[in-house]
């Protein structure tokens, strides 16, 4: 059998069994703590749709269902009764579909309620524990992100480009925009000022235009300054001493601040010789900060990057920077693994740091304050809080728990939107998926 398939196929059921892993532990997240404040949980389930298995614990049925793609924990009394009723008491008449949709939902929920399980609604946790349990799952998810960051980063030797030393490691044949990287050279492409001015790999930049070269982001910017200018380089092979005139090309090239934008720069064609080495924890906690800043812009940005992501799946280019689903992960990942030239922890870093990086995103797009994510609950949370406070200032009755029914519209249209983005994504992945080369 041929090892690219099977490394391929190896990818691809690493990364589904690591995000069904990630999503089993961010459903114990609400769980756990659930059970500890004494709240009453009847299901955990991986999964939605048909069950495909279940067995009963205690008062807790757990169980995988048909489709992978979420999981949940069934804590009962999430939604108050109506205010003055006793718990599981619905009014009988109700007047507008918002009040019909809060209606039927309190009349599912109190449907198996007992008078012995009413201490142990939800509703009646305190604003902080409530909180507690709904940040559960985002923070295992960042928790699982972390730990991955960590053990990757100390423990397989990889390239960060802070240690990139001025030797060169490869010099481009042609300039090709930065928007088509990974394609072929073509007849039409010029010549790179690097081919052109006979520099190799291995070559040890010294000097640029009298300037003495003491890091390669120091090199970078005297490139990018240079423009369409001519630029004496000065360089070490094999322990001898060269030196050679060339005009730098202009380039429309990703700025140094924010990689989204583009500007026209000095470019030569040559990238650095970066050794490979173990990092500490310091740069794990350093990287992950850079990578959450990144992902909250990156959400942030969602709607405009699914506008993208929709052309795509009618026969427009895609771009390595739109959003993907599990199918389209976990593709990456086959081809991440199945890459020819890669190394067994070129391959568990490629794949871990895909995991993380899922991870960390489903932590953060769970705390978006909507519901039904996460963020939104906890945002009830703190909302009930901050107004018992308030009426403890005021010296006025506590109001009591808030209503999340009354939020029930808005958590349709969100769930309604979640799960057309979900759909559009997984028929782009599958027809017009993003490739890594």
């Amino acid at each position: 059998m041929n090892a690219t398939p099977w490394l391929y196929a190896l990818g691809v059921v690493v990364l589904v069994v690591g995000i069904a892993v990630s999503i089993a532990l961010h459903e114990l997240g609400h769980m756990v703590p659930a059970k500890l404040f004494g709240t009453k949980v009847t299901q955990y389930f991986i999964g939605f749709g048909r069950t495909l298995w279940s067995t009963r614990k205690g008062e807790t049925e757990y169980g995988v269902k048909a489709i992978p793609l979420g999981g949940y924990v069934k804590i009962v009394g999430m939604l108050p009764p109506n205010k003055g009723d006793d718990p599981g008491t619905v009014r009988k008449s109700n007047t507008g579909m918002f009040t019909q949709l809060a209606f039927d939902a309190r009349s599912a929920e109190y449907e198996h309620v007992t008078p012995e399980d009413e201490p142990r609604l939800f509703y009646r946790l305190p604003w902080w524990k409530k909180a507690i349990v709904m940040a559960g799952g985002p923070v295992v998810n960042l928790v699982i992100a972390f730990i991955l960051f960590a053990a990757l980063f100390m423990t397989i030797p990889s390239q960060n480009v802070e240690n990139a030393t001025t030797t060169v490691e490869t010099v481009s044949d042609c300039a090709i925009p930065a928007a088509e990287a990974g394609r072929k050279c073509t007849a039409a492409d010029p010549v790179t000022p690097a081919k052109q001015a006979g520099l190799t790999p291995g070559d040890t930049i010294t000097s640029f235009n009298g300037t003495s070269i003491r890091s390669w982001d120091q090199l970078t910017d005297l490139i990018r300054a240079n423009g369409d200018s001519p630029a004496t380089i000065e360089y070490v092979r094999d322990g001898a001493d060269q030196k050679v005139t060339v005009n730098t090309s202009v380039q429309p090239r990703p700025t140094k601040t924010d990689p989204d934008k583009v500007e026209r720069v000095g470019f030569l064609g040559v990238s650095p010789y970066i050794p490979a080495q173990r990092e500490d924890l310091g740069f794990a906690v350093a990287t992950m900060g850079d990578m959450t800043v990144s992902t909250v812009k990156a959400i942030g940005s969602l709607p405009e990057k699914m506008v993208e992501g929709t052309k795509a799946a009618f026969g427009a280019e895609r771009g390595q920077d739109t959003p993907m689903s599990p199918v389209g992960a976990s593709r990456v990942a086959g081809e991440l693994t199945s890459a020819e030239g890669t190394t067994w922890s070129d391959r568990v870093f490629s794949v871990g740091l895909l995991l993380a990086g899922l991870n960390l995103f489903l932590g953060l797009f769970n705390l978006i304050p909507l519901l039904p994510l996460d963020g939104g609950h906890i945002a009830g949370a703190l909302w009930e809080g901050l107004r018992n406070a308030i009426a403890r200032l005021r010296r006025r009755p506590i109001p009591g728990p808030v209503d999340v029914a009354k939020m029930l519209p808005v958590a349709y249209a969100v769930g309604a939107v979640l799960l057309v983005m979900g759909v559009i994504l997984v028929y782009t992945d599958i027809v017009n998926p993003v490739r890594l080369t």
